[in-house]
């Protein structure tokens, strides 16, 4: 079966930088409804579209195609009184954007009395390659369509 509008995709990846240092391997498979749902990059769909299971690529991405630019609007100071206990450098805090919608930031270092936070991706402002192979394409179920997301092994669990 080919990867088309509403099918779910099952593949492995690699993510390295630029210059090719292993980032992060997926340890599990990953399963994605394949078709504009937001559930993987738009230049990853744009790339599988058409393909089928065995379907091997390597794909160099742009910041702005991969988790963004860095925005240095989302990096926080906030005194350490506010920070809640138990959080350590490399954790995450659920937070306020400017905007006032719920943003996850991620706690780059403790010093003294302040705590500082980014509101960036980790990996916002890199070039990444991407090492992809496309595993399994299936239909995907009318309820994962309703749903815009795959269920099951490897895919969201309601």
């Amino acid at each position: 079966m080919k990867i088309e509008k509403n099918t779910a995709v099952t593949l492995r990846y690699k993510v390295a930088d630029a210059k090719g240092k292993l980032l992060e391997e997926s340890r599990e498979p990953m399963v994605y409804l394949h078709g504009g749902y937001g559930n993987t990059l738009p230049k990853i769909e744009e790339a599988l579209e058409g393909k089928m299971p065995g379907y091997q690529t390597t794909l160099q991405l742009e910041p702005q195609d991969a988790f963004g630019l860095r925005d240095e609007s989302l990096v926080r100071t906030i005194p350490k009184a506010e920070f809640p206990p138990g959080v350590k450098v490399g954790g995450q805090l659920q937070g306020r954007g400017d905007d006032g919608r719920e943003q996850v930031f991620h706690v780059m270092k403790i010093k003294g009395n302040i705590v500082m936070l980014d509101g960036n991706h980790p990996l916002a402002g890199k070039e990444l390659r991407f090492s992809i192979t496309v595993t399994d394409v299936r239909a995907a179920s009318e309820e994962e369509i309703a749903h815009k997301h795959v269920h099951g092994e490897h895919g969201h669990h309601h």
